[in-house]
Order: structure tokens, then C-alpha cells, then sequence
């Protein structure tokens, strides 16, 4: 039966994503036969030791895109790039070593910080030495150059040669509501350190340094430390590619606070003025020198890829996406063990493609295809997903939207689930009437200072406009409550998190992610058969570049 529920944005126009008509087609679906050994399963086989971390680029993936490659087969999916299950990536693995201290002269005695301790960098750039000798430091508060907003924290200053010193998050962190010129206690897009590094280079600084801080940047020092150190895989560059830094790091906020006392400044002076419109930055009178080496690989990853096709509308697509990488070999934990399993992150949410693909197949095909994407590289910066968003297989134009699963944290079943980005578009009708037929109720992100929207894998589709929705377990379980939810979530962060003890146990308790699993089961299934084609909601920063999407011929 069809049912046909008001947008909550029901003034609105669909442009030429859909009819002249406010309301939105969302079919009632049954629920799906998910199955939990399924997911057990792949999840332990992804995490095990043999996949050594599932580094791009190692034989962890190898083995991983086998795996896949004959679990969406056996699960009744076709190849999805023509008649390859895989999309190649070409990467470039840049491994650092010989790391010299980072060094800070100008004050009243130089400062020497320790590699991994107090501090860790890296390059972009593929060379085999990285030398930063004598760089002026100079304060640029966020780091942020965003006109639209009437903000410019690189006003005056040229920073050729130069290394910007940086904070973490956006000028409105620490705010109570959603008001203000960053979206107030919602992180910006802004406030990610790949934007900082990116801004820091179009600038013309030779290095740009981040200082740490636990609350902001949402993660402890260890999290920057892993993920920092060993392998770092970026996509390789083409012709008239961006400009880059010598060098990007990121410092211990001790270490940053010594350094702003060197320079004869106070870390909570500096960082208060730099949360207010007009702030200029600081050179500090302070230079900056270290240097290490680089082993150099250039690579082809892979992106796995499987579709159900449609059985009316073919050529109109539903995204399901997780990354199936994580780091590798890491930071050794305490007992000597240096693999990073990634269990919870990110084998949960490859093993429910499988389980997803099963469920769809075994109800037949929705008028509209559906596409598994499990994509490589998301710890390096989503390169995968971002790949496949620049090269699709399938045009964007007809790709309808889409879900992102990244990380089932197994903590039993919610009364709700974690809507991270809510209202941002109409794929909240969809999700609102998925949660009534299951009983759950959506709770917003309870950290959108954390700006989790900007950091998996959708981002690379929603950023050229096509709806993503990034749905996370609740936080207000059914045994304990919220207050137990939030012990959970800071246990795996502080204790698993990007870490060596992030591995599959056989006493975990699946019932709340086959909950989980059920909702995307529905969410998929009501938009591949639905008629609508879901937008942006008015205002939304992705909605101009939807509504040229649509407007091109073939276009939704």
C-alpha cells in the first residue's frame, strides 16, 4: 500500500527533482529478512588478524575485496561497474620516518617537541625528503575564509613560506544553540581539519599546524597519534591539481599553549578574540623548522561496488554506502598488539551491506536499482567515496539518494535513533515514516559541535547535491536509558576507538544493530520504490548545486 505523507517543508518546490506538488510519495514497506549470522559473520571475518587492518593497498584489502566480491554475488547482487564489481582508485601511499623534533626558535629558548608525544606531520606532496626550515608562525585563529559569511581570518597577511598555528572546530564551538555565524553549536564544514589544510595551502603557507584540543576536535590525542603515524594514502594528483603545504601537523595542546608563551601570548586571550568577527592574525615572532623522510607507492585501490538492478525505473538509483578500510598496522596498544582491527569501524557496516543485499534480493527488486558501495580510503579522507562522487558509475543526476553506515556500535537495542544533520533535507519524511512503523523516535545529534556530518563517506555524494541521510545507533537505550547510551559511546571512543583494541568479541549482543539494520532495510526499500525525488530543504548548502544537477537534461 502507498501512503503519501506531507514534506515538513511542504511550501517548498522540488525545482525539477519531482512534480509541482509539496507532498512526497513514501511507500509502506514490509520489514526484511535481515540475518544476524550474516552479520556476525563478515563482521568477525573482516576484523580478524588474517585482514591485517584492512589497509588500502596491502593484502588486508585484497582479501577484503574477494570477500565482498563473493558474499554480493552469493547475495543475488550483479556487478556494478559494467561487468566489474570494482571501481579502481588510484591512490598514493606517502609513509614518513626519521622524524626530526619540531623545532620552535624566537623566544627566550627554543622549544623542542617531540615526534608522536608532542606532536605529528605529515606530507601531501610526493617527495622524498620534507624539510621545513625557519617558517614564521603566525596565528590565524580558525583558519577560516569564508566571504559568504563575511569572515576572513587570513585578512592582510600574505603567508607564502609562512605556517599557520590553528584552532580546532569553528569560531561558534561552545555555543547553546543552532544561532550564529557558523551555524552555532553545529560544527561548519569549516571547522574540519581537512578544510584548514586546504585553506592553509591555497594561502600559500608552507606548513599549517592544528592544536589540539579533546572537546573540539571531538577525539583524544591517541586518536590523532594513530591515525596520523604509519601509511597515510591520499589520491594521486593530476594536472592543474590544488595547491599544497610543505607540511600539516597537528600539536598537543600543551605544546601549543608553550608555544604561544614563547611568543609572548595567551592561549585563552588569542582564542577568544579569534571567535569574533574582524579578528586579524597574529604573527608571533616565532620560526618553525623540522624534517623527515618519505617512502614513496603509488597504487590502484578499490572501490566494490554491486547493484539489484530496478524493475521499472533502471536507470534511477538508491545508494547504500560504508567504507571498508581502516588503518592497517598502528600504534601498538600496551600488550604489543599494532593492528587496528576496525571492527566496530567500519566491518559493522560493510557486513550490513551484505546483510542488506541478501534481505533486498530475497524480496525482489524495487522499481528503482539499488546500488551497495563499499568504498576504500574513508580514514584517509574519504578518497573512495569521493572518487566514485567525481567518477560515478552511475550519473548523480539520476541518483536519487541514498544511506550511509559507518560504525554500528553494539550497545543493544534504543528507543531512538542518532539523526546526524537532521533537516537538512526531505529524506527526514522518509526516515520520520520509517520510524513510526518501527516505534523509534529520531533524536538529533547530541554533538553537532563534532560536525560528523562533514566526516563519512555521504558527504562526498551530498556535497554535488544528491540527498544523503547518516543515521547512527540511539542514545537512549532500553536497558539504562540515555545515561547508559553515553557511557557506551565514550567507552568505545576513549578506550577502542581508532585503536588496536577496536576487535570483535562473540559475547556481543546483535539486537540493537539488527534493530538499526531493519531501519535501513525500510529506508532503502520505500525510496527504491517510491516516485519522489527527495531535495535539499530550502536554505541547505547543497540545494543550488541539486537543483542545477536536475535541471540538466536526464536529469532527475
Amino acid at each position: 500500500m502507498i501512503r503519501t505523507l506531507l514534506a515538513a517543508t511542504a511550501a517548498l518546490s522540488l525545482a525539477a527533482c519531482s512534480a509541482s506538488s509539496a507532498e512526497l510519495d513514501i511507500p509502506e514497506v514490509e520489514p526484511g529478512e535481515l540475518n544476524e549470522q550474516t552479520m556476525i559473520d563478515v563482521t568477525r571475518t573482516l576484523s580478524s588478524d588474517e585482514f591485517e587492518g584492512r589497509m588500502p593497498g596491502s593484502a588486508g584489502e585484497e582479501k577484503t575485496v574477494a570477500l565482498l566480491i563473493e558474499k554480493f554475488a552469493a547475495a543475488g547482487l550483479k556487478p556494478g561497474n559494467g561487468e566489474s564489481w570494482v571501481q579502481k582508485v588510484p591512490l598514493v601511499e606517502i609513509t614518513g620516518k626519521d622524524f626530526a623534533p619540531l623545532t620552535i626558535s624566537g623566544g627566550d629558548e627554543d622549544i623542542s617537541l617531540e615526534y608522536s608525544k608532542d606532536w605529528v606531520g605529515v606530507t601531501y606532496r610526493e617527495d622524498a625528503a620534507t624539510s621545513l626550515a625557519d617558517s614564521e608562525l603566525v596565528f590565524v585563529g580558525y583558519g577560516i575564509n569564508a566571504p559568504e559569511r563575511g569572515w576572513n581570518d587570513y585578512e592582510g597577511i600574505d603567508m607564502t613560506g609562512k605556517t599557520a598555528v590553528i584552532l580546532v572546530n569553528d569560531p561558534d564551538f561552545g555555543a547553546e544553540t543552532l544561532e550564529g555565524d557558523f551555524n552555532g553549536k553545529a560544527m561548519t564544514y569549516y571547522g574540519r581539519w581537512t578544510y584548514k589544510y586546504e585553506e592553509a595551502a591555497r594561502q600559500g603557507a608552507a606548513g599549517a599546524i592544528i592544536i589540539h584540543d579533546t572537546e573540539p576536535a571531538s577525539y583524544g590525542w591517541n586518536v590523532v597519534e594513530s591515525s596520523w603515524s604509519g601509511p597515510q594514502a591520499y589520491a594521486q594528483r593530476g594536472e592543474n591539481a590544488p595547491p599544497l603545504t610543505q607540511m600539516n601537523g597537528w600539536v598537543q595542546m600543551d605544546a601549543g599553549k608553550a608555544i604561544l608563551a614563547a611568543a609572548g601570548q595567551d592561549f585563552s586571550a588569542l582564542a577568544s578574540a579569534a571567535k569574533e568577527k574582524g579578528f586579524k592574525p597574529v604573527p608571533l615572532g616565532l620560526t618553525a623548522a623540522t624534517s623527515f623522510s618519505n617512502d614513496i607507492r603509488k597504487f590502484e585501490s578499490q572501490n566494490v561496488i554491486g547493484i539489484l538492478p530496478g524493475t521499472e525505473r533502471p536507470d534511477e538509483y538508491i545508494m547504500h554506502t560504508a567504507h571498508w578500510d581502516h588503518l592497517g598496522r598502528c600504534t601498538p596498544a600496551s600488550d604489543g598488539d599494532d593492528i587496528c582491527n576496525g571492527a566496530v569501524d567500519n566491518a559493522t557496516g560493510t557486513a550490513a551491506l551484505v546483510a542488506l543485499a541478501e534481505a533486498h534480493a530475497k524480496a525482489g527488486a524495487t522499481p528503482r536499482s539499488l546500488v551497495f558501495l563499499a568504498v576504500t580510503a574513508e580514514e584517509s579522507g574519504l578518497l573512495g567515496a569521493d572518487y566514485y562522487a567525481a567518477n560515478p558509475v552511475f550519473p548523480l543526476s539520476q541518483t536519487v539518494g541514498g544511506i550511509n553506515m559507518d560504525a554500528f556500535l553494539i550497545a543493544g537495542p534504543s528507543k531512538d535513533v542518532t539523526v546526524v544533520g537532521p533537516g537538512k533535507s526531505q529524506l527526514d519524511e522518509f526516515l520520520n515514516a520509517a520510524l513510526e512503523a518501527t516505534g523509534r523516535t529520531p533524536t538529533p545529534n547530541p554533538n553537532p559541535e563534532a560536525g560528523y556530518y562533514y566526516r563519512s563517506d555521504h558527504f562526498a555524494f551530498a556535497k554535488r547535491g544528491v540527498p544523503m541521510l547518516y543515521v547512527d545507533g540511539g542514545e537512549d537505550l532500553a536497558e539504562g536509558g540515555t545515561e547508559a547510551g553515553a557511557a557506551i559511546a565514550m567507552d568505545y571512543r576513549d578506550n577502542r576507538y581508532h585503536g588496536p583494541k577496536d576487535e570483535f568479541d562473540e559475547n556481543w549482543d546483535w539486537s540493537g544493530v539488527m534493530q538499526d539494520l531493519q531501519l535501513f532495510y525500510r529506508l532503502g526499500r520505500m525510496m527504491g520504490m517510491s516516485t519522489s525525488w527527495p531535495n535539499w530543504n530550502e536554505g541547505d548548502e547543497f540545494k543550488a548545486t541539486r537543483d542545477e544537477s536536475c535541471a540538466a537534461e536526464g536529469g532527475c
